[in-house]
């Protein structure tokens, strides 16, 4: 069953909230310097936001990969964002798999630290492209 127009502009509107939470979460563990924490948060909040993006093009996915997928085919390949974002999205999606399930990899401040700042960008990019599309959260 779909969401109407009203319901799917709720949910982008709650995408883009949660991704704002969930990067003040990441930056609020930098003091702590829990490095796997704040890569898997600032996954998460790169991850919100896109998957707002994608349901207010009507595109459905189920898994991380099918997010990945997606944003890469229809944003990155297009040209519709650029190709730095769609890196910078593999790369924190990377990390977040790194710093929560390798045995072997501990992660450090030199692995994340430089990823808060292009992350807030990312996001900030993300929503204005949703904003200037039709459907505005």
């Amino acid at each position: 069953m779909g969401l109407n127009e009203t319901e799917r502009k709720v949910m982008v509107d709650y995408k883009f909230q949660k991704a704002i939470r969930t990067l003040e979460q990441a930056k609020g563990n930098i003091a702590l310097k829990y490095w796997e924490v704040i890569a898997n948060r600032l996954y998460y909040a790169a991850y919100y936001a896109v998957s707002a993006l994608l349901l207010a093009n009507k595109i459905s996915v189920r898994t991380h990969n099918g997010v990945i997928q997606m944003f890469g085919m229809k944003f990155v390949k297009t040209n519709i964002v650029d190709a730095e974002l769609g890196k910078l999205y593999n790369r924190l999606f990377t990390l977040r798999l790194t710093g929560d399930y390798s045995d072997s990899y501990t992660l450090s401040e030199e692995d994340v630290i430089s990823l808060v700042e292009p992350t807030e960008k990312f996001i900030a990019e993300i929503r204005k492209l949703v904003e200037s599309t039709q459907l505005k959260p």
